[in-house]
Order: structure tokens, then sequence, then C-alpha cells
């Protein structure tokens, strides 16, 4: 791609985005996206054929905050994947493609799927 750095985490991400592409809008589902920093993961069910957020779930809001306590880490990933897949499901998302990104399936990225798998959500 033109503009783009090289490099394992660009590559990776730029498979899975053309994965998601081929499967999940011609099968009409919703992406889950995940966004990892050095401290907190965030996560999103969007709507890519409109442009629109439809749940979302991040440790800064306060009810996610207030579930979390003084855990951190993988735990903290399992809480706000629970979260957003609640939202999701009282949204009427039930099937979805997930959208890892750069990040390897592993540690938090994986708790948070698993617990949004726990909470209904079905990919």
């Amino acid at each position: 791609m033109k503009g783009r750095k090289s490099g394992s985490a660009a590559l990776r991400s730029d498979r899975i985005r053309r994965k998601i592409r081929a499967t999940g809008l011609s099968s009409g589902r919703f992406r889950l996206s995940v966004f990892r920093s050095s401290k907190n993961i965030y996560a999103q069910v969007i709507d890519d054929s409109k442009g629109v957020t439809l749940a979302s779930a991040s440790p800064l809001e306060k009810e996610v905050k207030e579930a979390i306590g003084s855990r951190s880490g993988v735990e903290m990933a399992a809480i706000v994947g629970r979260f957003l897949g609640e939202r999701a499901v009282k949204a009427g998302i039930k099937r979805i493609v997930f959208d890892k990104g750069p990040y390897k399936y592993h540690g938090r990225v994986m708790a948070l799927a698993s617990a949004a798998r726990e909470a209904g959500l079905d990919f």
C-alpha cells in the first residue's frame, strides 16, 4: 500500500482487514474493532456500510471503571469485553466479525474476545 510503513504489524493489520472486507461485508455482519494501548483496551462494534459505531466499551467509562476496580491487564480486558457484549446484544446485534487489527490474538485481546462471546456475541 502506498504511504504505509512496512513491518509485521502493518502487514498483519492489512491481511486481517482484507479478510474482514471479504467475509463481513458480504454477509451483512458488523465489525468488532479493538484498540490496545499500553494501559487500556478499547472496543467498538461498527456498521461499516453507514460508518457509525453501534456499541462501545472502554475502561475510562464510569460504569466500567467501577466494575474494574484495581484490576488491570487481562482481567480488565475481560470486563470491557463483557460490557461490550452486553451492550451489543441489547442493541440487537448477535453476529459480528472480529477485527483484532495489528494485535496478536493473545492475552488482553483474547480475553476481550472470549468475554464478548460469553456475553452473547457470535463470531
